[in-house]
């Protein structure tokens, strides 16, 4: 007898925050067709709890919540430094609202209504992203970028200046480390959605622009005179490379 011994994909888990019982359910079937286990909450406090104690692969958060909204739920996780991808569930209507959730950490909107075929979509490139960032981290995970008092370590998600730890948002870190990986290398504001929110968000160029505003505050000794992250004139931002950016790998 030949025995045939086929391994299974572990299933992802997902963390649903959503108080429309019907579209909970609608979700939770397609989820489950992605082979994703779900915890699912109704409202905005319960939900928080558990992303913050949860290991979720991706949450998935309305804005819209009875008590704590979904701004106020990611703009929390995102400080107390969660980088779960999470996409949020918005309106039409509520356009200002999305635009807000991107500055503050959510990798990706939704507008209701959406097709089954879009929600899973949406679903699966966020959890390629995180193969992806995993990948990238086992590929590096002995780097350490240097630059003019500047120390990122890949692996620990890890930042100095000068020899003092700045805190960065899951975000920010991504967009220092792919223009520090290539110095000089000037990039446009929609190449860098791509690269860091891993979706093409048209019109919302002005996202890069509030995240690399907050990075320069944080890293720059003098943000009127930068001298890490610099304009590209007429294209966008690059890392400066008069001093280069040296790469170790121990």
């Amino acid at each position: 007898m030949i025995v045939i011994l086929v391994k299974k994909t572990p299933m992802k888990k997902i963390l649903l925050i959503e108080d429309d019982p019907d579209i909970v359910g609608l979700i939770e079937i397609h989820l489950k067709d992605l082979n994703c286990d779900v915890d699912k909450y109704y409202n905005g406090e319960k939900g928080l709890e558990a992303a913050l104690i949860g290991n979720y692969d991706l949450i998935v958060l309305d804005l819209m919540l009875p008590g704590m909204d979904g701004i106020q739920v990611c703009q929390t996780l995102r400080g107390k430094q969660v980088a779960t991808p999470l996409i949020m569930l918005t309106a039409k209507s509520e356009e200002i609202d999305r635009v807000l959730g991107l500055e503050i950490g959510a990798d990706d909107y939704i507008v209701k209504p959406f097709s089954v075929r879009e929600f899973s979509a949406r679903v699966k490139a966020q959890l390629r992203r995180v193969k992806l960032n995993q990948d990238l981290a086992t590929a590096t995970s002995t780097s350490v970028l240097r630059h003019n008092g500047l120390v990122i370590d890949i692996e620990k998600r890890k930042v100095e200046v000068n020899q003092k730890r700045i805190e960065l948002s899951p975000k920010e870190f991504e967009l220092l480390v792919v223009m520090a990986s290539h110095p000089g290398k000037s990039y446009t504001r929609a190449s860098l959605l791509n690269q860091v929110w891993g979706y093409d968000f048209d019109g919302f160029e002005h996202t890069v622009n509030s995240h690399i505003n907050r990075l320069r505050a944080k890293i720059e000794p003098d943000m009127s005179n930068p001298i890490y992250i610099l304009t590209s004139w007429g294209v966008g931002y690059k890392f400066n490379e008069e001093s280069e950016t040296q790469k170790t790998v121990s």
